[in-house]
């Protein structure tokens, strides 16, 4: 009889009531309990419970059962009629300086921008009509946010003000300082009411009447910003995103001239920025363009600078940030949030602020405190780690062609690979063989955050290079090395430790050039190419190298950072990490679709990755530049080609590795690389008819299926027929068949570039 009770009992948990998403979340809220701690004892994944909290997914026994227990009893403690009835308990009356109360913004919930905490989660939206409530005041306190009252209007939810947590943060761990977010949307309604989207849905009332008062409202008021994200770093500055709506309000034009933006800013004597003149703010070297930062010098630790973002004048670029420049203020908040919360907030594009989050985690210099006054001042050493405040030279073969190292040579002179240090990602294809064109489809792969990866654990100089001629080479040693490969033979190599491989060396690339061709005599190469060379058993004798003995794992928080910005972003649109290869690749698909939005931020995110390692690189970008002198870029610390190069070769080498593999398991060999996408001939139209998967486990070292940054996903699929099509119709035999394999659309004949 006890079975058969258990069976009733397990019966009812199965169909356990539950209350709304939106209730879920606001009991759980109300108790001051973060996802993770729900999750942790659920015994589930933290991004299991943001699911039950957004709607896209429903508990299952035996979980359902304690979820509804666990709401339950939230309910009885926090009822639905109560919390509407009870006023904002956040709300406090702002003080002047003389300790006078000072008028607040008002502030609103919109439901078109979820709190970034879930990421996805919409709240349901309360139709009834309801009386404008009052902002209750409670005893004024510096590190209060200022009193707001939530208005009702079409667009909004049940009109009580909220503070949203960042995305990958609790409630409980926001910072009083930022309340509001790390940055608003600000914005001008139907009735001329300059509105700041927030955080979370929130919205505040704007009652400054320029650009010099809204940037003093911002420090003051606002409560914007984000905590650093390393000891000795510095808290990132609020970022006001300005609407053309705004632009027009505050005597900006909405669109640059031709002019304009060819020279990157408005021009100095525009009467915006006589107005920041009078008020003493002050403008970087850049001026006023998309991305401007408007500051007075800092006094100790208080910092007095705001940063602005302009989609209009193209601050947003389409190629990296979608169509995130034409949405609404609610969303384009809750695009920006979400990134800002899970990478930082913006500085400029992407790739300055991939730069940016280098130096967030290692600052050039750190704070110290005098011993004689006990006062704080920046150290003039710089701080273990970094790169320190000064630029170092390059070595002349890491130079790019026109830098000032190179200004002694002929004016035409080209430098063979014996003179230039040449780390890129692969651009290679071959013809299919005989038995390749007998098979049906060409099937891409392609690496998920390959740089990433390739900078994950990665030893990198940190301070400026020796030379040292005929060195014996070490593997851990980074810097860029003088060594004759030619005489690795890829067809024998070694796959392990003391396991020999004898393949089809005609249809590898060579991992030691991004065109895959055979190296002839002595060339530059970073530390992990020549590494590789003995990995696949090979003794290697450098002739000369640049070395750097200052050295450390400069990139492993940037990449941890990124990484989990990715996979969290990745989580929310419904791919995670543990999936099935085949739940992965059919989650994979259509994923996007999802939630536009959020799909936005994943593109932001690797652009963040590949812009950030550019600009290590940065060249000259016009400034009436000629060879042989110096350029702009060349005077930051983290102006480091050095840097760019190992990674990018490491990049390669890792892709390299998993082919060696795949090929000396299966006897398969690309056709065609470009950068991290790899395309193979095979019988089926997807990754699982030709990767060796047995019992659900991957060969090791090889291809694994799924999201994790180095992993692959199925980049696209078209027939054998068509890439011979493409071929003969462009009359070029060895046309990069992985640059179009994803949609089949040939544009026009690959030229490399």
């Amino acid at each position: 009889m006890s079975e058969l009770f258990d069976a009733v009992d397990a019966l009812l948990a199965s169909r356990a009531a539950l209350p709304p998403p939106a209730e879920r979340k606001r009991l759980r809220a109300a108790h001051g309990l973060t996802i993770d701690e729900v999750a942790t004892a659920l015994k589930v994944r933290r991004a299991t419970v943001s699911g039950w909290e957004s709607g896209k997914t429903e508990p299952r026994p035996p979980e359902r059962d304690a979820y509804a227990r666990l709401l339950d009893k939230l309910a009885e403690l926090y009822p639905a009629e109560a919390n509407a009835a009870t006023p904002p308990q956040d709300a406090a009356v702002a003080t002047t300086s003389a300790g006078a109360p000072a008028p607040a913004p008002e502030a609103r919930t919109l439901s078109a921008s979820p709190a970034p905490e879930a990421a996805t989660t919409n709240d349901s939206k309360n139709t009834q009509p309801h009386p404008q409530p009052t902002a209750h005041a409670a005893a004024p306190a510096a590190a209060s946010p200022p009193a707001r009252t939530a208005r009702p209007s079409s667009t909004s939810r049940r009109p009580t003000a909220r503070k949203a947590a960042p995305s990958n943060t609790s409630a409980g761990d926001t910072d009083p300082r930022f309340v509001n977010g790390p940055l608003a949307v600000v914005d001008v309604d139907a009735g001329g009411q300059v509105l700041a989207y927030c955080a979370g849905g929130l919205v505040l009332d704007v009652p400054a009447k320029s650009i010099p008062s809204l940037i003093d409202w911002t420090l003051k008021e606002a409560h914007l910003g984000q905590p650093k994200l390393s000891g000795p770093g510095k808290d990132a500055d609020p970022l006001l995103v300005l609407t053309e709506a705004a632009l027009e309000r505050y005597g900006l034009p909405v669109a640059l001239t031709d002019e304009e933006r060819l020279a990157g800013r408005i021009p100095e004597g525009h009467k915006v920025i006589k107005q920041l003149v009078r008020a003493d703010w002050k403008l970087t070297k850049r001026g006023f363009g998309p991305w401007a930062r408007i500051y007075r010098p800092a006094r100790g630790s208080d910092r007095q600078c705001v940063q602005l973002c302009i989609p209009s004048w193209n601050a947003l670029d389409s190629r990296h940030w979608g169509h995130a420049a034409q949405l609404a203020p609610a969303e384009l908040a809750r695009v920006l949030t979400v990134y800002a919360s899970r990478v930082m907030t913006p500085r400029g594009s992407t790739a300055v602020t991939g730069l940016e989050l280098m130096t967030a985690f290692h600052p050039p210099t750190h704070a110290v405190r005098d011993e004689e006054t006990g006062a704080l001042r920046q150290a003039d050493e710089k701080t273990p780690g970094s790169l320190g405040k000064d630029p170092v030279d390059c070595a002349p073969c890491e130079a790019p062609d026109g830098h000032p190292l190179l200004k002694d040579l002929p004016r035409f002179h080209v430098r063979g690979p014996g003179e230039k240090l040449f780390e890129e990602a692969y651009d290679w294809a071959r013809p299919l063989t005989d038995a390749e064109c007998t098979l049906r489809y060409l099937v891409g792969i392609d690496v998920n955050m390959a740089f990433a990866a390739g900078a994950n654990g990665l030893t990198v100089g940190l301070g400026e290079p020796t030379q040292v001629k005929a060195p014996v080479f070490d593997a851990k040693l980074p810097g860029s090395w003088l060594v004759d490969l030619s005489h690795v033979d890829l067809s024998r190599v070694k796959v392990a430790k003391d396991k020999w491989a004898d393949l089809d060396g005609s249809l590898l690339p060579s991992p030691f050039t991004p065109k895959g061709e055979h190296p002839e005599g002595p060339a530059w190469y970073a530390t992990p190419t020549v590494a590789y060379a003995v990995e696949l058993g090979y003794d290697v004798t450098p002739v000369e190298a640049w070395v750097r003995y200052d050295n450390g794992r400069y990139l492993d928080s940037w990449y941890n950072r990124l990484r989990d910005a990715f996979l969290a972003t990745m989580a929310d649109l419904g791919v995670h990490a543990d999936l099935s290869p085949a739940d992965f690749l059919s989650a994979m698909d259509g994923y996007k679709e999802r939630d536009p939005e959020l799909a936005i931020v994943v593109s932001a995110i690797k652009a963040t990755v590949k812009g950030g390692l550019g600009k290590l690189r940065e060249r000259p970008r016009g400034e009436g530049w000629r060879p042989g002198e110096p350029w702009r870029a060349l005077s930051r610390p983290t102006w480091r080609p050095d840097i760019r190069a190992a990674v990018i070769s490491r990049t390669r080498i890792n892709l390299h590795r998993k082919i060696v593999k795949h090929a000396a398991f299966t006897g398969q060999y690309p056709v065609a690389i470009l950068s991290d996408c790899v395309v193979y001939a095979a019988d089926g139209a997807g990754p699982l008819d030709f990767l060796p998967y047995r019992d659900g486990k991957p060969l090791p070292g090889g291809f694994k299926l799924g999201i994790n940054p180095g992993l692959v996903k199925h980049e696209g699929t078209q027939e054998v027929l068509w890439g011979e099509g493409v071929r003969e119709q462009f009359h070029a035999p060895e046309l990069n068949l992985a640059r179009y394999i994803k949609d089949g659309t040939v544009t026009d004949i690959d030229n490399g570039e």
